[in-house]
């Protein structure tokens, strides 16, 4: 009786652990959430797992392909009309990804949706493929220099609070979901995982 009384207090006045809040996925919580979490490698993780949130986002995971060209939308299909890649991560010669994708987002006339822009536009390495890929493997390869682009951990805090591509993924036009949270949100909390130790997910 005590215990199920408990429980109702507890659901009631909201005494559950500051972390649970980051259930939500299209909510993106603080790092201060997880401060209940005694174990830094276990807060590291939690981190990690809320940044996920970002990184699996389809804003994220269109422009990471593991193999063949990028995918688009909020269901993350294969990109139409059918691009390839390219040696430099920027499409075919004569159709490369800035034929269409300007330095900014485009609205249709209709209003119905947008085409998305950025400069720079292009797709990441090879190495930083995401799409169908476990969250602790991108964690082990964005914390890998010799897969990242040769950033260190510092480095990589910088790309994530204040790259302007990234940045992209929180206004991506018309017709998309934004990703959960704020760039300056995400910078927090990659800053948060950086100083408890980068714990991957296992």
């Amino acid at each position: 009786m005590k215990s199920t009384l408990t429980l109702i207090v507890a659901l009631t006045f909201g005494s559950a652990p500051a972390f649970a809040q980051s259930d939500a996925p299209d909510v993106l919580a603080a790092p201060e959430s997880f401060a209940d979490i005694a174990d830094e490698t276990e807060r590291s993780v939690a981190l990690f797992n809320e940044m996920g949130k970002v990184l699996t986002h389809p804003r994220c995971v269109n422009c990471h392909p593991v193999t063949g060209g990028p995918r688009q939308g909020d269901d993350m299909v294969p990109h139409m009309p059918p691009v390839i890649r390219g040696e430099a991560d920027f499409g075919a010669p004569g159709m490369t990804c800035n034929t269409c994708h300007g330095s900014e987002n485009v609205e249709f006339t209709s209003g119905e949706g947008s085409i998305p822009g950025h400069e720079p536009w292009a797709l990441a390495p090879v190495s930083m493929g995401w799409y169908g890929v476990s969250l602790g493997d991108i964690c082990e390869q964005i914390k890998d220099p010799e897969r990242n682009g040769g950033k260190t951990l510092e480095e990589l805090y910088i790309h994530n609070a204040e790259d302007g591509l990234v940045g992209w993924g929180w206004d991506p036009g018309e017709g998309r979901t934004p990703a959960p949270g704020s760039q300056e949100l995400f910078g927090q909390l990659t800053r948060a995982w950086i100083d408890t130790g980068a714990a991957c997910p296992i």
